[in-house]
Parts: structure tokens; sequence; C-alpha cells
């Protein structure tokens, strides 16, 4: 057979043994179960400003620049770019070269008697190599070296997207703290008062001392929230510190818990996850990797054909190295392949179809998860909304009983113990009030996070920078 036939014949086959990537089919909704008729905010939109603080703003644009989550994502991009050229490196041919110098002195008892003379030696020359990848073994194993890298670069777009929330996330969680303490520092001082009165009142002989244990009662369950608080707000604010890059100390606020605006719900089709969610397009990266190495995997069954060559100077004599008559070259071909390794490459193969076979569970099984977290999301605003709106009415319905009672006691018309519940019930409304106030701001925060989009892209340009991106 002709070289070029023969050639020809092997990139056929060689073109048989790689398996082309294919998007698996995957099951994807029309539309979102919860998706609220009026959602017109688009999901690429930097959506924490819309929350209208600017110390938010600023908290957020230092975690950017200098967590260290963020710092390690951006160095793995450039480890995972450095490991694609290296194997991507054996495509090309090599090229190197070599030197060599020495004396040697042959036996005299094989040259003859007061014949060993010294001999000296010089050599050097260039050296080239090259591995034809004719079943694509390298070409294979580069494809997959490239899919880690951009896979890398997703998962720092994932950890971007999973920083900006938790700031956002930490913040509110914050300023709902420093709510359920004003409540509870305004509630403890207003119960000091009362036992003040109580006390004096007992000492008058007016109440019981059961009364006064009731009015002290009370002192004492908002004089035991407060130091809970604050042990709460001091690990709050230690753990916002981490995520901006700090060392722990106490967190800038703005506005209050109130005084938040609400973000809009994004508008989106559940398709559109699969191009913006960071860890979908993850994990399709790993599963284009991991197609890429059954390939290679196919190829260690076939002959590996090499080529070097030598091309330099030798001589007896340093002196005459690069006299005329002193070049020497050689090239050779060289193939080789397996007959029998005791199972090796089928291991290998093996190893390689199972790990295909997960990645192809892992991104099914992590799309399905994304349409379930923006689901769950979106079922959040509309409940959480709902629920905070009748914990308010429970306030002030609250408030008005706590009132009513008090002026009931002081009237004479009913006893402590109607005051006690009244005022115990309000107490706790209103730190269940300010929670609701949290939950239903941090369901936006968790749909945007759910959504991914066009927003992490620009929070990503701002975070600490690879040398080398896809």
């Amino acid at each position: 057979m002709r070289p070029a036939l023969l050639l020809a014949a092997c990139v056929s086959l060689a073109a048989c043994l790689g398996t082309p990537y294919e998007r698996p089919r995957l099951d994807v909704p029309p539309q979102y179960r919860f998706a609220a008729a009026e959602s017109t905010s688009p999901a690429d939109t930097v959506w924490w400003t819309s929350f209208g603080d600017p110390t938010l703003d600023e908290l957020v644009a230092e975690a950017l620049r200098n967590n260290q989550d963020l710092r390690i994502a951006a160095a793995r991009v450039d480890e995972y770019h450095g490991a694609m050229v290296t194997t991507r490196a054996p495509i090309f041919p090599s090229i190197g070269y070599n030197a060599s110098s020495g004396q040697n002195r042959p036996s005299s008892q094989v040259v003859g008697k007061g014949n060993a003379a010294v001999v000296n030696s010089s050599a050097a020359g260039l050296t080239a190599g090259w591995e034809i990848d004719v079943w694509g073994k390298v070409r294979n194993q580069a494809a997959a070296a490239n899919a880690d890298w951009r896979a890398s670069e997703a998962d720092r777009r994932a950890a971007v997207l999973s920083i900006v929330g938790a700031v956002t996330s930490g913040y509110i969680t914050l300023l709902s703290l420093d709510a359920q303490l004003v409540t509870s520092e305004s509630t403890l001082a207003s119960r000091r008062k009362a036992l003040d009165v109580f006390e004096k009142r007992y000492k008058g002989g007016v109440i019981s001392k059961v009364e006064l244990s009731q009015a002290r009662y009370q002192y004492e369950v908002a004089a035991a929230a407060v130091p809970v608080l604050q042990e709460q707000i001091a690990r709050q604010e230690n753990a916002l510190s981490l995520l901006l890059g700090r060392n722990p100390g106490p967190i800038a606020r703005g506005r209050t818990l109130v005084d938040l605006g609400t973000p809009a719900v994004p508008a989106g089709l559940p398709s559109e996850i699969l191009a913006q969610r960071p860890d979908v397009l993850s994990a399709e990266q790993s599963l284009i990797a991991a197609n890429a190495r059954v390939s290679a995997a196919r190829a260690l069954y076939f002959p590996t054909i090499s080529l070097t060559g030598l091309l330099g100077v030798a001589s007896l004599d340093l002196g005459n190295l690069f006299d005329s008559g002193s070049g020497t070259w050689n090239y050779a071909g060289q193939v080789a392949g397996p007959i029998f390794q005791g199972g090796a490459n089928v291991g290998v193969n093996q190893q390689a179809d199972a790990r295909h076979a997960q990645l192809l569970a892992s991104y099914q099984r992590t799309v399905q998860r994304a349409f379930a977290d923006v689901d769950d999301a979106l079922i959040a605003t509309q409940t959480s909304a709902e629920r905070t709106e009748a914990q308010r009415r429970q306030v002030e319905a609250l408030t008005d009983y706590a009132r009513l009672a008090r002026k009931r006691f002081e009237g004479g018309y009913s006893s402590f113990l109607e005051v006690l519940d009244a005022e115990n019930s309000l107490f706790n409304a209103q730190l269940l009030y300010s929670q609701g106030q949290r939950d239903r701001l941090l369901a936006h925060v968790d749909l945007y996070k759910a959504l991914g989009g066009g927003w992490v892209d620009a929070a990503a340009a701002k975070a600490p920078q690879p040398k080398y991106l896809p």
C-alpha cells in the first residue's frame, strides 16, 4: 500500500475513534411553575442596587475586590490554563539540543602494550521528535483540558454569584438583627419603667407580690433577648468581614431594614438557565471534557507513530569539532503498540466511560436543580410578601390589644395576666415581623442568584482577574 493511501486510511479510522460532543436532550419546562404575571425586570440587571442603599453597594464592590475565595478562583483558572498548554504540547514537534565532551583510554590488553593513548571526543547537535497524532489521542486530551479550563472559569463566575449573594443576604440579615435589637431594647426600657412602678406599688400595698413577680418576669424576658441579639450581630459582622476580605470587625450600615427598597421580580424563560447559570455551564464543560477523554482512551488500543532526528557535529578533538567532515545526522521512525497489558487499557476505557456517565447524570441533575431553585425562589417571593403583610397587621392588632389590656388593668377590670399575655405576644410578633421583612428581601436575592444572568458578568469584571481567560 502506498504511503498516501496508508495515511488516508489511518485518518479515516482516527475519525471513527472520536465521538463529537452533542448536548444531551433535556426536558425543559415551558415556563416556571410559580412565574409571576407582572415580572418585567430583566435578570441581567445589577439587582443589589435596587435596595437603594449605597452602603450595601460599597460592601459588594469591596467584596468583589478583596474576597480571598475569588482570588483563589482566579488563580485556579490560570492553573487549568497551564494544564491545557502542557496537555496540547505533544501536538507540536519537540526540538532540543545536546552537547558532550569526554576522554577515553582503551585497555592496553585490547590495543596492544604501549598503544593505549587517551582519546578525546566531542559532539554537539539539535534533536527533534514528534509523535504523529493519527488516532487523535493528543488532540482529544487537549480538548478535554480546554474544557476543564472553561469549566474553571464558569466556577469562578459561580463564586462571584455566591459572594454577591452572600454579602447582600448577610447585610440584610444584619439589618434585621439591628431591628430586633432596637425592639428588644425599647421593650426592655419600657418594662424597666413599668417594673419600677410596680415595685413602688408593691411597697405601698397596692398590688400583690404575684403581680410584682409577673412584671419582673416580663422585664427579664426582654433582658434575656438583648445579649443574644448582640452576640448574633457580632457574629454576623464577623462573617461579613471575612466575605469582604477584612479581619473581623464592625460593619457600616446605611438604611434601616424598613427603608430598603425591593428589587423587581425578574422575567425569564426556563431555557435561558442553560446559557446563564454558571454551575450549569461548568457542568456542561465537565461533560465535554469527559466526552473527549473517552475518545482519548479509545486511542490507547492503537499504535503510536513517532519520528526522531539528530543534526549535529562530532569530532575526536574539540578543536576540530566544526571542521569540514565533522557533520553527523540521523533520523528514525518508530511504531509501538500494545499486545498484552493485563487489561490496563481496558481499565482506562472503563474509567473514562464511567466518568462520562457520572458527569452526564450530574449535568442533568444540575439543570433540574436550577429549575427547582428558580421555582422555590419564585414561590418564596410571593408567600413571604403575603406573610409579612399578615405579620404587620398582627403587630397592629397586638399593639391595640396591649394598650387596651393595660387600661383594663389600670381600671381594675382585669388581672395583670391579661397585660402579661398581650405584651409578650406583641414583643414576639414584633421580632417575627422583623424576621419576616428579612425573609421577604432574601427571597428576591435567592431569585436573582437562581436565575444567574448577565449581572454575573458585570460583577466578575470587578473581581480579581485570571491572567488567561477562555
